[in-house]
Order: structure tokens, then C-alpha cells, then sequence
């Protein structure tokens, strides 16, 4: 029996945090790629620690992105590195932009691999997946965007604060920041915060008090009128100061914040990161759909809240397993959405990829405050976040 009355917590952290420092800079190289070739594979990953960053994996493209003997343009994807550490804001002495150390050891992508993923040269004659694996897609109608309210607040407490800190309104607050909040749920619905906490990055001159009058505005505005936490709920920079921070304070790593990438532990999480891996791989681009599909049972009304898990294995294009649940909520049979669903959406790795459009450079700008609750932007991105089929759902049963 499920729970109805209940506490839930979500935490996000900002562009500044170190494995998210990693998570852009690894996108940005995979942006690279797609822009030079809509084909192009990486699978690159980032390490980040004082004044050093880190680059490893395999890539396929182009020259001079990829040269005959397996080097890489190791000119560009530094630029491209340091671009993004100055976009996100560190110019200290531990971690700057323009002084850190760049290594790039990403070399040509295993034949292996490629002949795996390949059209017609795997044991299917289809392009198959880029890996085996579990992927899961969530909606529900705590939010406007259909997303999980905890992790939804917990983001834009900090993007909030992040333009205020880009536009020179709060300059004395640094790139790393963590929130957290904490719900209370009665009947399976949010109604109000019974705890907050947000850890910021500040400059040396500034007291805890000082901090926390920057900081707590943010919180005010993000909060739906009547949820605020009584004031002693409210933890700002708890451990008192926080002025090293970023890859200097704690090493950093791509994929290490899943959950704050997803649903911030309100769904499950097949395991797989997505920054610094190309859309042929299922990890990133089946759990796109999935979210896509969820999205769009709870947009077209048949469901307040859908799970949905896709199963590949690599070298094989049709998803293993389609399994949907409406926790309960559903207005039809769950094995009749999971048709209808599969006839509206191709969902091997190539009808996913070509359904969302995602051969396109629209990854750097995921790495920070969710892939998921966005708006989709003109060019392409977060389109997995349109209820373009919600309609043909309704219809369909």
C-alpha cells in the first residue's frame, strides 16, 4: 500500500559545483562534435581538481576533430574547456579559466564499439544501441512542467541565484552553490516546505548574516506563496563559511549527479549518466524519450503521474522491454498504453534520435539544474520536453 502522508527531499546544485563543472565541459566537447558532424560519436569524460582539468574518452568525426591516426584537435577542445569555466564564473586562484592545466587524452573510438552500433554490421541490420542498459522516464502533475515539486524548487532556487549572480545583483556570492528542499505531503500532494538549505560560495568579506540576506530573497521568490519554512527550517551556509570552492575545494567528475540530472530520487534511475555521450547512446537518448513519453500520458490526461522503462542491449535496435506504470491514476489499461505509446514513437536508437532531433550541438546547455522540467528552446533543445503526441494519446484510448 503506498504511502500518502509523507516527507520528500530533493537536492540540486549549481554550474559551479564541481562534477557539474565536468558535466559542461564534457558536453561541450560532444556539442562540438555534432555541430562539425550530425554522426559524430563521444564518449568523453572530465576530471576537475585545483587549476587541472582532465579530459578522457573515445571519439569518431571529422578532421581535423579527428585526424587518420587517431589524434584529436586538442587546440579546440581546450578553448572550448576554458570557455566554459569562465562562462560559469571562476577566475580565483585555485581554479581560473585562463591558468588551470588542460590534459586531452580522448583518442579514436574502439572499432569494436562501432561495429556494434553500426547499420548492418552488428548482428541486427538496423543501427543498434550503443551499449545495453535500463532507462527510465517520469511525469507527474505536481508542477506545470510535470515534474517532481522537491527537485523542481530545488533547481530554481539555485538558477535564481545564479542570474542574480551573472547579472552583477549578488556579486558577492561565488559559482558553487547546493540546495536542498524538503516537502510535506498529505494525500500524495505537496502543500507546503518544512525545510530548506542552500550552501553558496561567497567571497572572503562576507559574514554568514550577510550570506544569508542574499541568499534568503531567492528562496521567497522561488517558494509558492504559503510554503516557507518557519525561519529555524532555513539553513543557509550551515557550517558557517564557504569561500574555497568549485574543483579547487573538491575534485569533480562527469556523471556523478544522476539524480540531480533526473527526478531527484522521486523515480528510479536506470544508472546511466548522459553528459559527454552522443545521442547514440541509450543512456542519454532512450531516457530522453522516456521522460518524452511519460510527459505526454500525464499532458493528455489519462494519468496524474507515468513511469516508463525502455531495456537495450547493444548492437540490437528494438528496445528489449516497454513496461509503463500510472501508479495508480491511470484511466486505461497500462499494456494498451504501452502499445499505443510504441505506435506513435520509433523508439530503436535511430527512430529515437530522429523523432527528437538530438544530432544537433544542444548538450552543453543541459549540464546544470536538470535535463528535465525545461523549456524547449527554438533551435531544438529539450525537445524531448514537448506534449506534441499528448493528443494522439488521448485519442488513441
Amino acid at each position: 500500500m503506498s504511502k500518502n502522508d509523507y516527507l520528500f527531499t530533493s537536492e540540486s546544485v549549481s554550474e559551479g559545483h564541481p562534477d557539474k563543472v565536468c558535466d559542461r565541459i564534457s558536453d561541450a566537447v560532444v556539442d562540438i562534435f555534432l555541430a562539425a558532424d550530425p554522426e559524430a560519436r563521444v564518449a568523453c569524460e572530465t576530471l576537475t581538481t585545483t587549476n587541472r582539468i582532465v579530459l578522457a574518452g573515445e571519439v569518431r568525426g571529422p578532421a581535423p576533430l579527428v585526424n587518420a591516426d587517431g589524434t584529436v584537435d586538442k587546440d579546440r577542445i581546450e578553448q572550448a574547456a576554458r570557455e566554459c569555466v569562465k562562462d560559469i564564473g571562476y577566475e580565483q586562484d585555485g581554479f581560473h579559466w585562463k591558468h588551470a592545466e588542460v590534459e586531452i587524452h580522448l583518442h579514436a573510438q574502439s572499432v569494436d564499439i562501432a561495429q556494434g552500433v553500426d547499420a548492418g554490421t552488428g548482428v541486427d541490420t538496423e543501427e543498434g544501441a550503443g551499449d545495453q542498459g535500463i532507462m527510465f522516464g517520469y511525469a507527474c502533475t505536481e508542477t506545470k512542467v510535470l515534474m517532481p515539486a522537491p527537485i523542481f524548487l530545488s533547481h530554481e532556487i539555485l538558477r535564481s541565484m545564479a542570474d542574480a549572480r551573472h547579472s552583477g545583483v549578488d556579486v558577492g556570492l561565488g559559482p558553487d552553490s547546493k540546495s536542498q528542499v524538503t516537502l510535506q505531503y498529505i494525500n500524495g500532494k505537496p502543500i507546503r516546505a518544512t525545510s530548506v538549505v542552500v550552501s553558496t560560495q561567497h567571497n572572503e568579506e562576507l559574514s554568514r548574516e550577510d550570506v544569508a540576506a542574499l541568499v534568503l530573497p531567492h528562496i521567497e521568490h522561488v517558494l509558492p506563496d504559503g510554503w516557507m519554512p518557519s525561519q529555524e527550517e532555513i539553513y543557509i551556509n550551515p557550517t558557517g563559511k564557504f569561500v574555497i570552492g568549485g574543483p579547487d575545494g573538491d575534485a569533480g567528475l562527469t556523471g556523478r549527479k544522476i539524480i540531480v540530472d533526473t527526478y531527484g530520487g522521486a523515480a528510479p534511475h536506470g544508472g546511466g549518466a548522459f553528459s559527454g555521450k552522443d545521442p547514440t547512446k541509450v543512456d542519454r537518448s532512450a531516457a530522453y524519450i522516456s521522460r518524452y513519453m511519460a510527459k505526454n500520458v500525464v499532458a493528455s490526461g489519462v494519468a496524474d503521474k507515468c513511469t516508463i522503462q525502455l531495456a537495450y542491449a547493444i548492437g540490437v535496435s528494438k528496445p528489449l522491454s516497454v513496461y509503463v506504470d500510472t501508479h495508480g491514476t491511470g484511466q486505461v489499461d497500462e499494456d494498451k498504453l504501452a502499445e499505443v505509446l510504441q505506435s506513435l514513437v520509433d523508439l530503436s536508437p535511430k527512430g529515437i534520435r530522429t523523432h527528437l532531433e538530438l544530432n544537433r550541438p544542444i548538450y552543453a546547455r543541459t549540464a546544470a539544474y536538470g535535463h528535465f522540467g525545461r523549456t524547449p528552446d527554438s533551435d531544438g533543445g529539450f525537445s524531448w520536453e514537448k506534449t506534441d503526441i499528448a493528443d494522439k494519446i488521448k485519442a488513441a484510448v
